[in-house]
């Protein structure tokens, strides 16, 4: 099969996320319109701005590893090992039967946008206060953002490509994205892909109040992302992985494979504008846009659904929403779009892959993922933001954005699969 011929498909989906530690659980509770934020636990956030974040909850890494693996580990590579595990089950891979020749076209393409930022600020005070004799000799490999695709590969055995992109909040995406081109150049048969964040501490929420990125709306933190609503006052923090296993079609054929989705396009771009702020018009993410409908060849009306990167910042969304018009015109207002970070937070580098999940099970099961908390329109918010409720809508074409602070955007477009 030529090279162009490739097409690649998800066989296996894993999300850890803030409302649910499974993809079904997940399903169920954005099918329910839950919130994942509440008062932060894992530190005691009395000197921070903000007091609350979309933490997990019940996370346990003896599920998915030996307890002394998990010592060794960030939280972050903790949560990586966890999501890898459910995915490779959920694939039906049990690594254990693969010959050398499979585990030398299978590769791990997972990245994080922060990285063991903890371990950092751990490693930082021990060195302080002790000296740096005592500055552990895991203090590296728990800290650096590649660690989790090469734990993973280590854990299975996987000796295909074996890398990590770091964009940010794109960086699953950009995982996502590669893994996708990988394959589809024949250089491996199947990757995961995914990505991984831990950053609810007290340096990483410090930091982001202090770029004034974050809601400050302690008092009812349920309710505090409102994408698209005119009383937004910035993103919730969350925590969690997601995890992707794609394969060559007739790779996963060949296994008899259970495929959710075809991935058929795939748009990257950059504002070239600020920092942290998106560019006002959208052009970033107007290119991104159409790119992935360039390279998978669709027309506008082709797209019925459009997971936002809808992060709850007043820039944002405007810009985003201004890009979806530009991009679709009339079309943009009888598609669907939503923002699942209304319920899940702001996941950062794992954001992609939980929405690119997301957006495969809005395909599979036909019903649209809210966005909740809205009350109060903004005139410059006036699409079908499937406020509060769950739409059922037959969805064929699916799109899913991420942006990232320096200027990052991605789009990954997902199809119901047909032979």
């Amino acid at each position: 099969m030529s090279q162009q011929n490739r097409r690649v498909v998800v066989t296996g989906i894993s999300a850890l996320t803030p409302i649910g530690l499974t993809a079904e659980d997940f399903w169920n509770n954005m099918m329910e319109g839950k919130s994942g934020a509440a008062p932060i636990k894992s530190f005691d956030a009395s000197k921070v701005e903000t007091k609350f974040a979309c933490e997990l909850k019940g996370f346990d890494a003896t599920n998915y590893m030996e307890k002394k693996t998990a010592r060794r580990l960030d939280l972050y590579s903790q949560y990586a090992l966890a999501s890898a595990a459910m995915v490779l089950k959920d694939a039906n891979i049990d690594p254990s039967t693969l010959s050398e020749s499979d585990r030398e076209k299978i590769g791990v393409i997972y990245g994080s946008g922060i990285g063991g930022i903890q371990t950092f600020y751990d490693q930082a005070v021990t060195n302080l206060t002790n000296g740096p004799a005592r500055v552990s000799p895991f203090f590296i490999p728990m800290l650096i953002p590649d660690i989790a695709a090469g734990q993973i590969s280590i854990q299975y055995g996987f000796r295909g490509p074996n890398y990590c992109i770091v964009s940010a909040c794109a960086t699953a995406n950009n995982n996502i994205i590669d893994a996708y081109l990988i394959i589809k150049q024949g250089i491996a048969d199947a990757i995961l892909s995914g990505g991984s964040e831990a950053s609810i501490c007290e340096i990483g929420i410090a930091g982001f109040n202090s770029a004034r990125a974050l809601s400050t709306r302690n008092d009812t933190p349920e309710t505090a992302s409102r994408p698209f609503d005119l009383t937004r006052d910035g993103f919730v923090m969350g925590e969690g992985a997601g995890a992707l296993f794609l394969e060559e079609l007739e790779h996963a054929q060949r296994r008899g494979a259970k495929i959710y989705a075809e991935i058929i396009g795939i748009g990257l771009s950059a504002d070239a504008h600020h920092i942290t702020a998106p560019e006002p018009e959208g052009k970033g993410a107007k290119l991104a846009m159409q790119m992935a409908l360039k390279t998978a060849n669709l027309n506008l009306s082709d797209v019925e659904y459009i997971n936002m990167h809808g992060t709850s910042t007043g820039l944002g969304d405007i810009a985003e929403s201004k890009s979806i018009k530009a991009v679709f015109g009339e079309h943009a207002y009888k598609m669907n779009v939503s923002s699942t970070k209304s319920m899940t937070g702001h996941l950062l580098g794992a954001a992609g892959a939980v929405e690119a999940i997301a957006s495969i099970l809005a395909i599979n099961n036909g019903k649209i993922p809210p966005t909740i908390n809205f009350s109060t329109p903004d005139p410059e918010c006036d699409l079908n933001y499937t406020f509060n409720k769950p739409q059922e809508r037959s969805i064929q074409i699916a799109m899913s954005n991420a942006f990232g602070f320096g200027g990052h955007n991605t789009t990954v477009v997902f199809k119901k699969f047909t032979e």
